[in-house]
């Protein structure tokens, strides 16, 4: 594949604040792709980096990263983008097997799933995100070529306010089960905007319906000192504490187990003991407060 592609024009939902995070999760899964044990491979995202000005000169691929795992950010960071990547893949492949054929990513970013999985026939994948974010990714896409293996509609959308009545205007069929995914947003997003993504998933979810999400309960833990965040901050300029939220979480997990959800709560260790790979516990961890919940619709 080769990476010469011209640079779309950004904007700052892109270049900037939270939008950088999806070119530094982008780069961290094109490192994890050329690696001989991936835990998920996507040959879009080193397209991605490579075509914005803002991470042309990130590394892409594991002999960039020259401490290799023992790499704060492009090691123990990106195997645990890697590692989320694997499990919400998983996630959401075997909600398909069960006869769902209508997904939601919601904060796509620059997620490639559409593209890159192996969608059962009749799959229909809507991708919410800013419009300067699915206008980048548009832009980079086809210039590749990219020819997606599921019926494919990008919607822009401010997900902080009301979106649900536009997905539905976007040929979304609340009638139907849905696999809805929530992957690394939320803990950027005031606290009232979660409690309302929550609902309106509540609300247009038929049941057989799922969900996934990650969150962080930053609450009482002080790790802005965490390797982790310090050497992203230093190396490519993100702060991610300063880009988080600053309130305490809304118990999402909680409301959704009172609206009738069946609720499960992993953290994201449990998947790295599950697949021999990805980042263990350690002193003053950043990665100690992320927790993944799965849940499933009331049967009704």
């Amino acid at each position: 594949m080769t990476t010469t592609d011209t640079a779309p024009e950004l904007d700052p939902g892109v270049a900037g604040g939270v939008g950088r995070t999806a070119l530094m999760v982008a780069a961290a899964r094109a490192i994890e792709t050329h690696r001989p044990d991936a835990l998920a491979r996507d040959e879009f995202a080193e397209r991605f980096v490579r075509a914005a000005p803002a991470s042309a000169g990130w590394p892409v691929r594991p002999e960039q990263v020259p401490s290799g795992d023992a790499d704060p950010l492009w090691g123990r960071l990106g195997r645990y983008f890697a590692l989320r990547t694997r499990v919400l893949d998983d996630h959401l492949l075997r909600t398909a097997q069960t006869g769902v054929r209508q997904v939601v990513l919601l904060g796509a970013g620059l997620d490639s799933r559409a593209f890159r999985l192996g969608w059962p026939p009749g799959c229909v994948v809507h991708e919410l995100d800013t419009a300067g974010m699915l206008a980048f990714k548009q832009a980079v896409l086809d210039g590749s070529g990219a020819v997606p293996a599921a019926e494919r509609r990008p919607l822009a959308a401010d997900l902080r306010f009301d979106w649900g009545d536009a997905l539905v205007g976007a040929g979304f069929d609340p009638g139907a089960p849905t696999a809805w995914l929530v992957e690394g947003l939320l803990l950027y997003l005031p606290a009232a905007a979660e409690r309302n993504i929550l609902a309106t998933v509540d609300r247009l979810s038929a049941p057989g319906s799922t969900l996934a999400y990650e969150i962080k309960n930053l609450e009482g833990a002080d790790v802005r000192a965490s390797p982790v965040y310090t050497t992203t901050k230093a190396r490519i300029d993100i702060d991610l504490p300063a880009l988080f939220d600053p309130d305490p979480r809304p118990a999402s997990a909680a409301d959704l187990a009172r609206r009738g959800w069946t609720v499960s709560e992993r953290s994201p260790f449990d998947f790295t003991r599950l697949h021999g790979r990805g980042p263990l516990p350690e002193p003053t961890d950043a990665l100690a407060a992320n927790r993944w919940i799965f849940a499933e619709a009331p049967a009704g």
